[in-house]
């Protein structure tokens, strides 16, 4: 019987350690409203975007993510301003791998995007990739029942979008 106990007075220990994290992490994190949630998924979108223009023949004007007093670091390399961003993407100096490859990609995952208001902050990882070989895809979606379904997909080789696609 005395282990018994033991063992249950253990199992409630575990049991509230378990519960205090779960209750720290809460704490720690970012209350959600309809305001931050659209704020963050504005963000997001912005971020992907950003990734995205990566590689591409007919690539969004990098500086057109930055607001006008922004600053872009690049280890010890500090550049002001749009046009010091705009300087940082036109450097190049020589040939890339990036120019010999058939796609360069990059993709990001465990954003953590945090609203302050009308600031917010955020850290991720990303992940560049150089393909010699790729396929796009390119869908439309339409819901149904409440539930996404995909109204068309196209598969296609190269990296340019189908004649009169639009997002």
């Amino acid at each position: 019987m005395q282990s018994f106990v033991r063992y249950l007075n253990r199992s409630c220990l575990g049991v509230t350690f378990c519960l205090a994290l779960l209750w720290g992490s809460a704490a720690c994190a970012q209350e959600f409203t309809a305001k931050t949630l659209v704020d963050r998924a504005q963000i997001q979108d912005l971020i992907t975007r950003y990734y995205y223009n990566f590689g591409k023949e007919n690539a969004q004007s990098f500086p057109d993510f930055y607001a006008d007093d922004a600053e872009l670091i690049l280890g010890d390399a500090h550049f002001k301003g749009k046009d010091g961003i705009a300087k940082a993407y036109s450097r190049s100096g020589g040939e890339s791998p990036m120019s010999k490859a058939y796609s360069f990609n990059v993709t990001i995952s465990n954003p953590l995007i945090v609203v302050h208001g009308d600031t917010a902050s955020s850290q991720l990882t990303f992940t560049e990739y150089l393909i010699d070989k790729q396929g796009e895809e390119y869908s439309t979606f339409v819901k149904v029942n409440g539930k996404w379904r995909y109204k068309t997909r196209q598969i296609k080789g190269g990296t340019e979008a189908p004649a009169g696609w639009k997002e």
